[in-house]
């Protein structure tokens, strides 16, 4: 077997909606909907091992804390583990007021009793009843005509009716599904929806949830949107009704159909966190919610602490979120590139110096802290990377703002210990290679900093007198010049026979405090044209600028003896 040549001889293109006035590609999503996780429910039946009491109990505490409001905790039909999980949730004590849970059954009158039992001693509780309704199933799965298939849904709800009525002692919300709704006739959809409001009597205080499941995703999500706005314009009593979501992602638009479905009138949202679900997954809440949030929307879910959230999903489904997953993933903020990293530390640059909070930093449509991910990963360096990438390593990791042209001198340094290594680079490794490169904070082979003292002649001109290290051996030498920096430049050519001449220099607070420690940059150029760069690192400023100095000498020796 092989791909056809001509595919369309086996595979039929979606038909369009007959809407030619559509509204939703006008609106855009201006408040968070409702959202329903079914983690507990799809997300379990689609993992190879199924959660345990002690997983499903981890992740509807997580639930709970991040501030979903109405989480599908099951289908009690399935099975003694499933029911019993439910029964003790109910009577644990631990479903917040302000929490309704779910429980999932198919309209047959058997389980939809047992679905109400185990809900029995809830506070309040959402009994969702779904039956298919598209033609393949009707005429393949069923064998049963459009009266028979409606009738299913219609005595399901009655059904419903009565055993909520049985049992007053609970706050009962009825959902509706007409299973496979993104592949049925829209007219059909709405006309068994219809008759079952006209059982469960729906007003606009005590609303029915009707959910349009995109049961298998098999078309573009404007198609889905557009059946989203036909279904809502054409419902009768729409305004008893709270149109609810459940996108699947087989052609990997799960949540761009839920996006596209909310603007096309929709007010919930079903899915999973990071898109946990039977076949290709569900719609990831993570995803809409934060997409939400980068349009400055608030989704009313908290992601504060992403990675915790991600633990907890990861260790209940045994499942890895991927490292690209949107916002989630451990690669999502980072960029190896060496164009994408300086347009990132630009980014950061410019923010820190803006007077407002808008973000805008290239690259990163989201702030990482406030997703509780520090910078750290923003920028990581390997082969691929520039010399803005281990610059901002090396200021992030030791604070050092290296200028620019210093940054184009080391980068030859990290690039050659990335190709050698052939890994990425780590901030100990940049760090490392930069302490050599530099003799800073490291035993040098030729001039080391014993102490000095800096004066006054009577001319004017600054006198360096000190004690300079050379291969182990200390010595007592001396220079003068116009000031702190010419002083010591001269000792070097005077008493070692090393010539610099200072073309740049600049300096910087590592951090604040009175005990705050100073960087200084120097660049110089050597006789032959060629050109080194110091760097020194003291408390005291004056003294990190010597440092700077011995550290271009040392960089002019190791290049004549190389």
């Amino acid at each position: 077997m092989t791909m056809l040549r001509d595919p369309s001889r086996k595979y039929a293109a979606f038909p369009q909606v007959p809407l030619p006035d559509r509204q939703w590609p006008s609106r855009t999503i201006a408040a968070p909907p409702r959202w329903l996780s079914t983690d507990l429910r799809d997300g379990n039946q689609a993992i190879v091992d199924p959660m345990d009491a002690v997983k499903k109990n981890r992740f509807f505490d997580l639930l709970v804390e991040i501030g979903v409001k109405e989480i599908e905790v099951g289908f009690p039909s399935a099975g003694a583990t499933e029911f019993d999980f439910i029964q003790a949730l109910v009577h644990s004590g631990r479903i917040p007021d302000d929490v309704t849970v779910q429980v999932l059954t198919q309209s047959r009158e058997d389980l939809i009793r047992t679905s109400f039992a185990s809900l029995d001693g809830a506070r309040a509780a959402i009994v969702h009843l779904y039956n298919a309704v598209s033609p393949a199933w009707r005429d393949i799965v069923f064998r049963m005509s459009r009266e028979e298939v409606r009738e299913i849904a219609v005595a399901g709800a009655k059904v419903m009716r009565d055993e909520a009525g049985s049992r007053p002692g609970t706050d009962w919300h009825f959902q509706y599904s007409p299973e496979t709704f993104s592949t049925a006739e829209l007219d059909f959809s709405i006309e068994v929806c219809e008759a079952v409001m006209d059982v469960l009597a729906p007003t606009p205080e005590r609303p029915i949830i009707l959910n349009l499941p995109a049961t298998v995703e098999a078309a573009t999500p404007n198609v889905y949107a557009d059946q989203i706005e036909y279904f809502c314009r054409n419902l009768p009593n729409r305004e008893s009704a709270v149109i609810s979501l459940h996108t699947h992602n087989d052609r990997g638009t799960g949540v761009a159909a839920a996006e596209l479905g909310l603007m096309a009138g929709a007010d919930r949202v079903e899915g999973c966190l990071f898109g946990n679900g039977e076949r290709t997954g569900n719609c990831c809440l993570v995803t809409v919610a934060l997409n939400l949030y980068t349009q400055g929307v608030d989704p009313g879910l908290d992601f504060s602490d992403i990675d915790r959230v991600i633990e907890t999903v990861e260790y209940c489904n045994q499942i890895p979120v991927h490292q690209r997953h949107p916002y989630g993933g451990e690669l999502v903020f980072t960029a190896f590139s060496g164009s994408h990293q300086d347009a990132i530390k630009k980014g950061f640059e410019a923010h820190g110096r803006q007077n407002d909070e808008r973000w805008r930093v290239p690259y990163l449509p989201i702030d990482p802290a406030d997703l509780g991910r520090n910078y750290e990963a923003v920028i990581r360096v390997n082969s691929q990377s520039g010399k803005g990438g281990f610059a901002w390593v090396l200021e992030q990791d030791q604070g050092l703002k290296l200028p620019k042209k210093m940054q184009a001198d080391f980068s030859r340094q990290v690039q050659l210990m990335a190709d050698e290594l052939g890994r990425e680079l780590n901030a100990a490794d940049i760090w490392d290679v930069f302490r050599r490169t530099y003799h800073v904070q490291v035993r040098p082979k030729h001039f080391q900093l014993v102490d000095y003292e800096e004066s006054r002649a009577a001319d004017g001109t600054r006198v360096f007198a000190g004690t300079i290290e050379v291969g182990g051996r200390a010595q007592r030498v001396s220079g003068r010049g116009n000031g702190l920096i010419s002083s010591v430049v001269a000792t070097l050519k005077e008493s070692f026979g090393v010539e610099l001449e200072v073309c740049d220099y600049t300096e910087h607070a590592l951090s604040t405090g009175s005990h705050a420690r100073a960087a200084a940059y120097l660049e110089c150029a050597l006789p032959s044209g060629e050109r080194v760069w110091g760097c020194g690192i003291d408390e005291d400023v004056a003294t990190a600028s010597v440092r700077a100095v011995l550290s271009a000498a040392n960089g002019a020796v190791d290049r004549a003896e190389s």
